[in-house]
């Protein structure tokens, strides 16, 4: 699709202010957004302190007139010559993106160069789509190699490819311009204009009430079996309508757009074919902010939970596990839309507690057949409470403990899992809750704004 077919022109806002940047509002996909990028025909362009006024301004109507924000940023960074008002300048930006957030979609498309402090707009964004020749970087290789000694290229320290596998700070990388514009179509067509707004439904011929036997199909005999969770999510939601977010980075957890009934749901999932599906820092960051995205634009949350912990290490202890697993556990508690949580096929230890237990409050957890839920395997806990028994005493244990502890009717009758459900009905019984549960409303107690473990 070409710039031509997806992009409408659109009313100039300001336009008489002096600036490199033209705002305008235009239709994107068939919907209004607030649009600004530099119109100078250089592809590296200084951020002027009118350039970055206007950009500010352009938040400032996205917010004001409550329509999705994108900005197209190719920037060298603040205008040196203009010492410290450039850098005030984009200072407002910031602060004007920052008053969007939660009340209006923001996205950032990077086609070019993103350095300095204007690289860190990509961070404040809800979502940016980099271009495979663009990069983005707070300090550049000179400034590497002068304080640290070590010469390193542009695109090594922040080319596109390495936001999108290594930081996190990509959403999708992909071609070139026109692929981005199409990408943001993409995203933008499972959020709302606004955080009032409902988000928009896509037509489906998917019916509503189809069994999808194929999902549980998809679960090996064994626990320890791997697995592509995406099949099992495709399974269960309107068919072609998943978009997964951030697919390279933190791949042991999965953060997608979908629907269901043609309504948008964001699913998050364990993916057992990398680090058997274990949360680590990156996964955690991941998946919380993936959260806290849905709950800003009431998008429903589905969890698929098959993960047999927390992954364990020195390095990722010193790095602040304790802190970034608390971010999780911090966003899907504060989380006031519809959530409900799956259990595929195992969610032992701290990780159970994380993703979206009932003890962080979902409207619905289902299990299947086959699901354990424990501190821990079968195996672990005959390690620790069996270290002197003979094989056959471990084997009894195991069995015992299996039978006694892990199966997920034990967790029913506590009242942890709602029901234990037929895999094949997953897609009616999500689709059933989504119905009851799509006039949900939670008030959150008076207060400024929770101390998320950041």
């Amino acid at each position: 699709m070409s710039d031509a077919s997806t992009i409408e022109t659109g009313f100039p806002i300001a336009a008489h202010t002096p600036s490199d940047i033209a705002v305008t509002i235009r239709a994107l996909g068939g919907r209004q957004v607030v649009w600004a990028e530099f119109t100078s025909d250089d592809p590296v362009t200084r951020l002027t302190s009118e350039s970055s006024q206007q950009l500010a301004r352009g938040a400032e109507i996205a917010l004001a007139q409550r329509l999705p924000l994108v900005m197209v940023l190719s920037t060298s960074g603040a205008a040196i010559d203009e010492g410290v008002s450039a850098l005030h300048a984009w200072g407002l930006v910031a602060g004007a993106m920052v008053a969007c957030s939660g009340v209006v979609p923001t996205l950032v498309i990077v086609d070019g160069p993103a350095v300095s402090g204007p690289a860190l707009l990509l961070g404040i964004a809800d979502l940016t789509v980099m271009t495979a020749d663009s990069y983005a970087f707070v300090n550049g290789p000179t400034m590497v190699e002068e304080f640290t000694g070590i010469g390193i290229s542009i695109d090594e320290l922040g080319g596109a490819a390495n936001h999108g596998r290594y930081t996190g700070v990509a959403t999708s990388v992909v071609a070139d311009r026109a692929s981005a514009i199409d990408t943001a179509i993409e995203l933008l067509s499972y959020l709302p204009d606004h955080v009032d707004a409902e988000a928009p439904h896509s037509p489906t011929d998917d019916p509503i009430d189809r069994r999808c036997p194929e999902a549980g199909a998809l679960i090996p005999p064994t626990s320890t079996g791997s697995y592509d969770v995406r099949q099992v999510a495709a399974a269960i939601v309107d068919e072609d309508s998943m978009t997964e977010l951030r697919a390279r980075w933190a791949s042991n957890v999965i953060t997608a757009f979908a629907t269901i009934g043609g309504a948008p749901v964001g699913i998050v999932a364990n993916q057992p074919i990398t680090l058997a599906g274990t949360l680590d820092i990156p996964a955690s960051q991941k998946a919380a902010r993936f959260v806290a995205l849905c709950d800003a634009f009431n998008l429903p949350i589905i969890t698929l939970v098959d993960t047999p912990g927390f992954y364990p290490g020195k390095d990722l202890e010193w790095r602040g596990m304790i802190r970034h697993g608390a971010q999780l556990v911090y966003a899907y508690a504060r989380a006031t839309v519809p959530r409900i949580c799956v259990i595929l096929r195992k969610s032992y230890g701290g990780a159970y507690i994380v993703m979206d237990s009932k003890t962080m409050g979902n409207d619905l957890c289902l299990a299947w057949p086959w699901a354990e839920l424990a501190v821990m395997g079968a195996g672990q806990a005959a390690a620790i409470l069996q270290r002197r028994a003979t094989p056959e005493e471990r084997a009894e244990f195991e069995l015992d403990y299996a039978q006694r502890l892990l199966n997920p009717y034990v967790a029913a009758e506590r009242g942890l899992v709602d029901a234990v459900i037929d895999p094949a009905d997953t897609r009616l019984e999500i689709a059933a809750a989504l119905s009851v549960l799509q006039d949900k409303r939670e008030v959150l107690s008076g207060r400024k704004h929770g101390n998320s473990p950041l």
